[in-house]
């Protein structure tokens, strides 16, 4: 049971990781909407963080598919398609020339991201919740023979 505990711990690490990732990837993109920020900024910022994401999220679901939690992993694989066809095209960075042209579906995409990983970490801590619980209450067993 600690495996459990120990594996929806990494799980809600990951997600966290690409909670944060892409909260800041929209943030960027909302400072330079509002003109806060220049182009060149904005998309180096945003440039250096896509890869990481991709990798994360490629682990995450990887992670899922070897433990043999198969509804999560089924759960996962959209995204980590839609990341693997966006490397793919060679169309996964900003283009410094082509970022206003495309702000409105890349803040689109990357706030529909956004919810899914709200959506899952929901589903992770409440994972996590019940994997503590469980491992906590298997211990007072064990406990009591004694």
């Amino acid at each position: 049971m600690a495996w459990n505990l120990i594996f929806w711990f990494i799980s809600f690490c990951f997600n966290i990781a690409l909670l944060v990732l892409n909260f800041y990837q929209l943030l960027v993109l909302t400072d330079l909407e509002a003109d806060y920020l220049n182009i060149y900024d904005s998309s180096s910022r945003i440039n250096k963080l896509v890869i990481p994401e991709f990798l994360v999220q490629g682990v995450f679901c990887s992670l899922f598919l070897f433990t043999g939690h198969w509804f999560m992993f089924l759960i996962t694989v959209p995204v980590t398609c839609y990341h693997i066809n966006l490397f793919l095209k060679r169309e996964h960075l900003i283009d410094v020339t082509e970022v206003f042209r495309a702000l409105k579906r890349e803040k689109y995409f990357r706030l529909a991201k956004l919810i899914f990983y709200l959506l899952l970490f929901l589903v992770v801590i409440f994972r996590l919740t019940l994997s503590a619980f469980n491992s906590l209450s298997d211990e007072d067993d064990v406990l009591h023979l004694f």
